[in-house]
C-alpha cells in the first residue's frame, strides 16, 4: 500500500479478519502470539489510522441498521467484550473504536470491583444487569472474565469456585448466544516491556498522573500469573459461537483498527436491513404536501 494512500474500508490482507485473528480451538500459549503483528493490515501507522477513519461510515451505518432492526420488534445485539492487562487499551479502543458510532445506539460498561452487595447475588450478576438491549452494541470494559482473572490470580476465591465458573461462563454465554446476542470477545495482548514504556510515559506527563495507579505495579510482578490465568480462559471459554479473538496491541493503531474492523466484519454478517414502512408511505407524501 502508498504511502498515506486512502484504504479501502474493506482492506484486510488474507481474507476476514475475524477468522485470522481468532483463537483456535485447544491449548493457548500467548507466548506464541507476537504482540507488535499486524496480521490482515498490509501497510504501517499512518495507513492504519487513515484505515480506521476510512471504515467509520461504514461501521456508522452498519450499527444503524441494527439499531433500526431493534426499535422495530428486533432481538438481536452485539456485545463486544475487551479484556487485557493494565494499559493494554481498553479504554482506547472504545474512543478511537467506539467513537465512530452514533452513542444512542450503544452501551459501554466498565466493571470495577464488585460491591458487597453484588458479591451476595453472585458473579453473573450484575453482567446480566448490563446486557445490550435490542439492537445495541454493548462494549464491556472489563467483564465476567475478571471472575477467572484477578479471583484467581490475587487468590480471593478458592481454587474450587473460580474452577466451577468455566463451566458457568460458558453456559452464560450460550444463553447469550441463543437469545441473540452476538458475542465478540477480544484480549488485547501486549508484551511486559510494552506496558512498562506506556506507565513510565504516564509518571513522565503530569497530564496523565490521573491515569496512573500504584496498584499497577503490584499487578505487574505477578505478570506470568495473569498470563497463565488468561490461558486459561482463552482456552476453557473459547466456544463455537462465542470465540475468543488475541488483538496484538503493542501498535495503538493497529489495536484501534483491528477491533473496529472485527466489530464492521460481526455487524456485516448479521446483515440488518432497513426495517420496511408499517405505514403507507404514498399517503403519508400526500398528508405532508398538504400541510
Amino acid at each position: 500500500m502508498a504511502k498515506n494512500k486512502t484504504p479501502k474500508p474493506d482492506d484486510v490482507a488474507g481474507g476476514r479478519l475475524l477468522d485470522q485473528l481468532r483463537v483456535p480451538q485447544g491449548p493457548v500459549d500467548l507466548s506464541a502470539w507476537d504482540t507488535r503483528a499486524t496480521t490482515g493490515f498490509p501497510g504501517g501507522k499512518d495507513e492504519g489510522k487513515l484505515a480506521l477513519d476510512a471504515i467509520g461510515p461504514e461501521v456508522s451505518e452498519w450499527q444503524e441498521r441494527l439499531f433500526a432492526e431493534g426499535r422495530k420488534g428486533g432481538e438481536r445485539r452485539v456485545l463486544l467484550v475487551l479484556q487485557g492487562m493494565d494499559t493494554s487499551g481498553k479504554g482506547g479502543v472504545i474512543r478511537h473504536g467506539a467513537g465512530l458510532m452514533d452513542p444512542q445506539g450503544m452501551r459501554i460498561t466498565s466493571f470495577k470491583a464488585p460491591t458487597a452487595a453484588e458479591k451476595r447475588r453472585g458473579f453473573l450478576w450484575r453482567i446480566r444487569q448490563a446486557l445490550p438491549g435490542p439492537g445495541m452494541v454493548g462494549i464491556f470494559d472489563r467483564s465476567h472474565y475478571e471472575d477467572v482473572l484477578i479471583a484467581r490470580v490475587r487468590n480471593l476465591v478458592a481454587p474450587p469456585v473460580w474452577n466451577r465458573r468455566y463451566e458457568q461462563i460458558n453456559e452464560f454465554e450460550a444463553e447469550l448466544a441463543a437469545s441473540g446476542v452476538t458475542v465478540v470477545k477480544c484480549f488485547l495482548h501486549i508484551s511486559p516491556d510494552e506496558q512498562k514504556i506506556r506507565l513510565e510515559e504516564r509518571l513522565d506527563n503530569p497530564t496523565k498522573h490521573w491515569k496512573y495507579n500504584p496498584g499497577d505495579v503490584d499487578e505487574r510482578e505477578l505478570w506470568p500469573d495473569y498470563a497463565e490465568a488468561y490461558q486459561a480462559a482463552l482456552e476453557q471459554c473459547n466456544n463455537a459461537e462465542t470465540p475468543w479473538y488475541v488483538i496484538p496491541s503493542d501498535r495503538k493503531w493497529y489495536r484501534n483498527w483491528a477491533v473496529t474492523t472485527l466489530l464492521l466484519e460481526t455487524l456485516k454478517d448479521l446483515n440488518p436491513e432497513w426495517p420496511k414502512a408499517d405505514f403507507d408511505v404514498d399517503v403519508e407524501k400526500a398528508r405532508l404536501a398538504a400541510t
